[in-house]
């Protein structure tokens, strides 16, 4: 049931100004909740609509709204928008000079703003909060909340400030919106920002148009250009785990054809600003970057995000895929990963809690905040190793459930499973015989006999286990070993050289002591058909095998891609990213209905007034030339 009835502001707003004859689900219940004056912590999937539930309770009530966001570019981006849409809206930021910022602020208090855009550090000064306490502010909205937990993925102390925010303005409704909050995150942010006092929505965790897949890494650099070869002409992220790996491999895409920029924290900052803003206004570009790139990134039609290494945790891994397909159209999500990945991930977590981690005990010690992180990594390797729906896997996560869900590696490529006991025993019984203090490396090494030096010096040709594995190849015990790893019968030492422990449940399948003996499956990696890595998401997109998008026939793709040239053209002129002026969406169906007068144009989705009024002439004057 509809919470807003036909005629009220709302759902007028709805339309005359955004463009949009209907709201997304989840939207009506969080914008009634602000409207009636209660705080609201909102989790919904990125490219959901979260930034329309606090920008049309702003429009509704009569006052100032303040909207904290943590990058400025986004900031910036959002007001833009806004303003093409006829709304008052302005930013304050170090992006800009003394004078522009000092002429927002006196708009702002003359009462002709509706929206103010400000970062958490600029917000909680002393200064900035007492301007604010002498205007009319009816809502602060807190974008990317998930910054203010210590839980999640993205902590940002100058976030955590913003806990004093219901304290300073009593009466006025705090709303919080992230994409990435598992319930652990959310009962924090709900905590520090209304006391637990606060509705919390769920709208739900999946983007199915998004297809999964994870592969262990082998040749990297032959894997990543496999996959972005199968998608020429599409925009991308590949995540790196390193500064030099991200020049590396932009440097070896542009060597291959493709345009490709670098970005992370190490460059100067006008070279990170160029590189976003050509990443975001010209078409194909790929950005091989650090996780210094892609908070708030609103870019619709990024086709595929790429992990060259493996993410930090599940949630960070649920933030970063979600900025493909946020237009809907099939995207991909591609990891490759390996136990080099997972003893740096498990270094970085003991080596943030060394340097004095967050979230220690009340005691100082820091055990709890580690142990917790090794957790959601554990839950991260056992996701890459699951030989079940990787969908759901990722949702169960987030304690929501699916049906296997025919878009993914898995359910694409089911995996042969193998009864591996033997297989483990052999690997466990060489780790135990060792001394568990050696890494793979060594142990596959006895497992096939190999004639080293090494070995030698150590007596490991005389062990039970040398040569016991001779049946199987490297590739396949390095994966057994993986898989050992992931289902938690080894550990690795990551105190030491990243030797392998067995763990409790290790030593009893190794001892016969697990219930019917224990049982270990293992996915044979060399068995999988044709990489997921060379597949392309969706329908094929190539000259001559039917049109890119289904609402358009083929003709109307050269109409479409006219409109994008266009559209380009007038965010060149305005300095401002090419989805700011439509998005893609807009300009398909504006292919399909080609509108001619004014009536037709205020009919295409996302066409509000403001709009209407300042592009329908030279967008209908390119569907004319298109038609005659």
């Amino acid at each position: 049931m509809s919470e807003f009835p036909v005629h009220s502001p709302v759902r007028r707003i709805l339309g005359e100004v955004f463009g949009y004859a209907s709201f997304r689900p989840g939207q009506e219940e969080v914008i009634a909740t602000i409207l009636d004056g209660r705080n609201v912590l909102t989790v919904m999937p990125t490219g959901s609509g979260k930034s329309l539930c606090y920008q049309i309770p702003a429009l509704v009530r009569v006052g100032l709204s303040v909207v904290v966001s943590p990058l400025v570019a986004l900031m910036e981006d959002q007001v833009a928008a806004l303003k093409l849409n006829g709304i008052a809206a302005e930013t304050i930021n170090s992006s800009r000079d003394r004078d522009a910022n000092v002429d927002a602020w006196r708009r702002v208090q003359s009462g002709a703003v509706r929206l103010l855009y400000i970062s958490p550090e600029r917000l909680m000064t002393d200064r900035m909060l007492a301007a604010l306490k002498r205007l009319d502010v009816v809502q602060i909205a807190i974008d990317e909340a998930h910054c203010i937990s210590r839980w999640g993925p993205s902590f940002r102390p100058d976030y955590e400030a913003l806990s004093r925010l219901g304290d300073l303005f009593p009466g006025v409704p705090l709303s919080a919106f992230t994409a990435t909050a598992d319930e652990a995150t959310r009962s924090d942010i709900s905590a520090k920002l209304f006391n637990g006092r606060g509705q919390i929505f769920v709208s739900g965790f999946d983007r199915p148009n998004i297809r999964l897949a994870v592969e262990t890494r082998g040749d990297w650099k032959r894997q990543l250009l496999d996959f972005v070869n199968a998608r020429p002409g599409d925009s991308g992220i590949v995540y790196c785990l390193s500064r030099k790996k991200t020049e590396t491999t932009a440097a070896l895409l542009v060597k291959n054809g493709f345009r490709a920029l670098a970005y992370h924290a190490g460059l100067a900052s006008a070279d990170r600003a160029s590189a976003q803003d050509i990443f975001m206004t010209e078409p194909g570009v790929i950005i091989v970057a650090t996780i210094a790139f892609g908070m708030g990134i609103d870019k619709p039609d990024v086709r595929y995000v790429f992990h060259a290494n493996l993410p930090g945790t599940m949630e960070a891994y649920y933030q970063e895929l979600g900025r493909a397909g946020r237009d809907g159209a099939p995207a991909d999500a591609f990891m490759l990963y390996g136990l080099d990945d997972i003893r740096q991930r498990r270094i970085f977590i003991e080596g943030d809690a060394a340097a004095g981690g967050k979230d220690v005990n009340d005691d100082g010690n820091d055990d709890g905040h580690k142990r917790r992180e090794h957790k959601r990594l554990d839950a991260l390797i056992a996701y890459c190793e699951t030989p079940q729906c990787r969908r759901r896997a990722l949702l169960a996560y987030f304690d929501e459930t699916s049906e296997p869900c025919g878009n993914c590696d898995i359910c694409l490529d089911p995996p042969d499973m193998e009864d591996g006991r033997a297989h483990a025993k052999n690997v466990l019984g060489a780790v135990a015989q060792t001394g568990q203090r050696f890494g793979a490396v060594h142990i596959i090494d006895v497992l096939l006999g190999a004639d080293t030096e090494k070995i030698r010096g150590l007596g490991h040709d005389r062990l039970a286990a040398y040569g016991s594995g001779r049946a199987e190849d490297k590739d396949t015990w390095r994966s057994i070993i993986r898989q050992l790893v992931a289902a938690g019968y080894l550990r690795l030492d990551i105190t030491g050289y990243g030797g392998l422990n067995l763990t409790e449940n290790g030593n009893a399948l190794l001892e016969d002591l697990l219930e019917d003996g224990g049982a270990f499956a293992f996915r044979r990696d060399a068995a999988r058909r044709k990489s997921a890595s060379v597949s392309k998401s969706g329908k094929s997109r190539g000259a001559g095998k039917g049109p890119a998008h289904a609402e358009l026939s083929v003709e109307d793709e050269d109409l479409f891609a006219a409109l994008k040239e266009l559209r380009l053209e007038l965010a060149r002129e305005r300095g401002v990213p090419a989805y700011v002026i439509f998005s893609d969406r807009t300009l398909i169906d504006m292919a399909a209905k080609k509108p001619t007068d004014d009536i037709d144009f205020a009919g295409v989705f996302g066409i509000g007034e403001a709009k209407l009024r300042d592009f329908a002439q030279p967008f209908m004057a390119v569907v004319s030339d298109f038609t005659k």
